[in-house]
Formats: C-alpha cells, sequence, structure tokens
C-alpha cells in the first residue's frame, strides 16, 4: 500500500495566509459556503470566475474556470471533504481532472475575536516541497492575499 504524502502535514509542503476580516465569523463562513457570494468575490484581482457546477457540501465538488487578465484559462475542482460550521472548512483543490498530482489539500479555520471579527486562517498543504515552491512562484500567496482582500470588501458591502 503506497503512502500518499498529503496525509501527513509538513511545514516544507505548505503555504499559510492569515487575515483579520472585519465581520462575525457567521459572515465569514457564509461567504465561503453560500454558492450566490462565494462565485461573486473569489480568485485574484482581474481574473474572473466562470462556475460550472458547484455543489458546497460534504462530498460536493466545484468546478470552475479562472481567467487570468492575460486571457490565460485554468481549470480548477475544489472537493469539499469536512463542512464544520462556522469554524472549519476542508477541501481538495487542484486542475478539473479526476486524479490531479498537483492537487492540494486546503484547510479553512474562521475563529471568532472579542470584538465580533473573524481571523481567517487558510493552509495549503501541497504534494511536494517541490509542487509548494512552483505554487509560491506563481503567486500563490500574492494571489492568495487578493482573495482575501476581495473577501474583505464583499462583507464591507454586504
Amino acid at each position: 500500500m503506497s503512502h500518499d504524502p498529503r496525509a501527513t502535514w509538513a511545514l516544507d509542503r505548505e503555504i499559510v495566509l492569515s487575515r483579520v476580516i472585519a465581520a462575525p465569523r457567521e459572515r465569514v463562513f457564509q461567504a465561503f459556503t453560500d454558492p450566490d457570494q462565494i462565485t461573486r468575490w473569489f480568485g485574484p484581482e482581474g481574473f474572473t470566475v466562470e462556475t460550472l457546477e458547484i455543489d458546497i457540501r460534504e462530498g460536493g465538488c466545484w468546478r470552475f474556470i479562472y481567467t487570468g487578465p492575460d486571457g490565460t484559462r485554468w481549470e480548477n475542482r475544489m472537493v469539499y471533504r469536512r463542512i464544520d460550521a462556522p469554524r472549519l472548512l476542508e477541501m481538495e483543490h487542484g486542475a478539473d481532472v479526476d486524479d490531479d498530482p498537483g492537487r492540494f489539500h486546503m484547510t479553512i479555520t474562521f475563529d471568532e475575536q472579542s470584538d465580533g471579527k473573524c481571523v481567517l486562517t487558510l493552509r495549503q498543504l501541497h504534494p511536494t516541497k517541490e509542487q509548494r515552491e512552483g505554487a509560491i512562484g506563481f503567486g500563490a500567496v500574492e494571489f492568495g492575499y487578493q482573495t482575501l482582500d476581495k473577501l474583505a470588501r464583499h462583507l464591507a458591502e454586504g
């Protein structure tokens, strides 16, 4: 039986983003789990998101196409593994194919502060150190923070 490297957490394969969002934890969580909301704000600046299918529940998936400012298209699939409202989401994120070797595990925690704000922590666990480095080189950290900025704006507007 082969060992799946995604099953063991390792710092040299991890990317962590964290942000305080000026909204209650329940609203932040809902922005990630309501199909109408997530499709309006998700993705980096200048990218469009075209949803092909969206079923946000344990075992469900969101298939979408990112189109970058230069017209490059990336087909994505997120499979929802665990939903523990309003504190935790776990999913697998990769290309929209059945067996993507670059698929990574993502965990998002939502922690409420006493002032009514939410601390959102997003962790990506990549299959290999090299894939993590490739994701960072591609802009995963910068694009991730741009996405969280869009989330914060979405919640401020609503």
